[in-house]
């Protein structure tokens, strides 16, 4: 490709990026075409997540998204509620999962601890699940049954940072988000731990506007990530896959299944 291709096809993806929506938290924008492909991790969400749904009375998705997972689920508890932070997202979750009989609420951003004071009962559910969701233990205790179960896959302190290190073009501290000291934080709370798997695979990216899209997306890896204030960066990243054919970077999952005290 020459110079001039090469940046045609360069503004063309970054225009592609800027104008097309994300709606929900689906990435089937990119992955329906393969420009952008997840590794699978070690584990299935839907799989561990099933047999404690299907026994469970009153349950709690925490951080629902656009309700694309949970809607995925057969035979939701009675008594199934949701919550999402992210305003984008809530509209859009209410009108997939309210027909299923879920009440989504939308819950106000907030400063860390995040989710310390949710709107249910003290001692209401027999399940809560979260996937990619900051939670707080001590808050779950509170309103988890006693021998209820909390399930969380949440995204580990490793995740793209070769992707945040090229685009912010410095050596970036990461915190300690990972199997471990959630575990140690949960056990604290006084859960006991049931459950426990950690993976680091890749996103592997084809296209300079599949990152672009992505990271658009993901507003909080890079705090103050625009496309045009980062687009010298994502020119370099542009011929380097060009060079390669691709671009990877660390995808960083761990996931807990853990049960509050009989005695809590």
């Amino acid at each position: 490709m020459n110079g001039v291709a090469l940046e045609e096809m360069f503004e063309t993806y970054l225009e592609e990026a800027r104008n097309v929506p994300f709606i929900g938290w689906n990435f089937e924008y990119l992955t329906k075409t393969g420009r952008m492909v997840e590794a699978p991790v070690k584990w299935n969400y839907y799989n561990i997540v099933l047999p404690y749904l299907l026994k469970a009375e009153t349950m709690l998705d925490m951080g629902t998204g656009g309700g694309e997972v949970l809607s995925r689920f057969p035979s939701l508890p009675q008594n199934t509620f949701a919550t999402e932070q992210y305003k984008p997202n809530v509209a859009v979750a209410r009108e997939r999962l309210e027909p299923l009989g879920v009440k989504v609420f939308e819950i106000q951003e907030e400063e860390p601890p995040f989710n310390s004071n949710l709107p249910f009962d003290n001692k209401f559910f027999d399940l809560i699940i979260n996937r990619h969701e900051a939670y707080y233990p001590g808050e779950l205790m509170r309103i988890l049954k006693s021998e209820g179960i909390f399930i969380t896959q949440q995204v580990g302190s490793i995740n793209a940072l070769s992707l945040r290190q090229f685009l912010t073009d410095k050596d970036e501290t990461t915190a300690n988000w990972n199997l471990q000291s959630a575990v140690e934080e949960l056990k604290s709370a006084g859960f006991n731990i049931l459950e426990q798997q950690e993976d680091i695979q890749f996103y592997r990216f084809y296209d300079v506007g599949a990152v672009a899209y992505f990271m658009k997306a993901i507003p909080w890896i890079i705090g103050d990530f625009t496309i045009d204030k980062y687009k010298g960066r994502l020119w370099e990243l542009h011929i380097q896959i060009q060079e390669n054919g691709f671009y990877d970077t660390p995808l960083h999952r761990f996931i807990v299944v853990a049960q509050k005290g009989s005695s809590i």
